[in-house]
């Protein structure tokens, strides 16, 4: 079994028997992939990190051939980002990041540009008292880095150039023109600094994003599209999502 070492963020961790665990890493150099810890619930000091979920950390690990399951051998800790931890809305934020990359990134895809944006609004959520911006910023950005993104550069239907009122359209994924918009009845009308917006983060980094100016009417309408979106073409809800919606309820 060839060893191998790499940076990992932890997606996700379950019990696996009496005394180990199973974690969901999404690494730097060999995209998602999961290990296994033997012995670390009986043994925690065997370990240098405790793979708290989010942490970002050392991992070595033997690589096996004929399964998905892999061996960690060792993880020491890099960042456990405890200032998110402190916040509820921060930390249901970073359950969506996490999840969102579970369940959009293939296993062991290498795509070092997610990684490095997961990483980048981690430390940023850590210490922004905004940190509204950050998760949009993360699914717009993550989606387009993915190829999973709807379809916002021209008309889903004929590829033509969007001149006058667009609409967008969950069921084929991207903006509709006026010409085409028949092609879906329920898509819904979309404000053009919305279109503006998302074109814009998707081609700025991270922190020229952060930059961005984003009035409350645009805020709302890219949050319903984008959660909208991925209910639709994940076929499912993100659990962190609706935790974070109740919370958000009660703040």
């Amino acid at each position: 079994m060839p060893i191998h070492k790499t940076e990992a963020i932890v997606l996700r961790r379950m019990d696996f028997r009496e005394t180990s665990l199973i974690v969901d890493l999404y690494t730097r150099d060999f995209g998602k992939l999961s290990g296994l810890l033997k012995g670390i619930r009986t043994e925690p000091d065997k370990f240098a990190s405790a793979l708290e979920v989010s942490s970002y950390n050392d991992v070595i690990f033997y690589k096996k051939n004929n399964t998905s399951l892999h061996l960690v051998s060792a993880c020491d800790l890099k960042d456990n980002f405890f200032n998110i931890r402190q916040s509820m809305i921060k930390a249901g934020m970073m359950g969506i990041m996490m999840e969102l990359i579970g369940s959009v990134m293939q296993p062991e895809d290498k795509n070092e540009e997610v990684f490095n944006l997961a990483l980048e609004c981690l430390k940023e959520l850590a210490g922004t008292p905004s940190p509204e911006k950050v998760i949009t910023i993360f699914k717009i950005k993550m989606l387009a880095l993915s190829g999973f993104k709807p379809h916002f550069d021209s008309c889903v239907s004929c590829a033509g150039r969007i001149a006058g009122q667009a609409k967008f359209s969950l069921s084929l994924g991207g903006l509709l023109c006026e010409k085409c918009a028949s092609k879906d009845l329920s898509s819904r009308s979309i404000f053009r600094g919305t279109i503006a917006s998302i074109l814009y983060i998707e081609k700025n980094t991270f922190r020229n994003n952060l930059n961005l100016g984003l009035n409350p009417q645009i805020k709302k309408e890219l949050e319903m599209i984008l959660n909208a979106f991925l209910n639709f073409h994940l076929e499912k809800e993100l659990k962190s999502q609706k935790v974070l919606n109740k919370l958000l309820l009660t703040a």
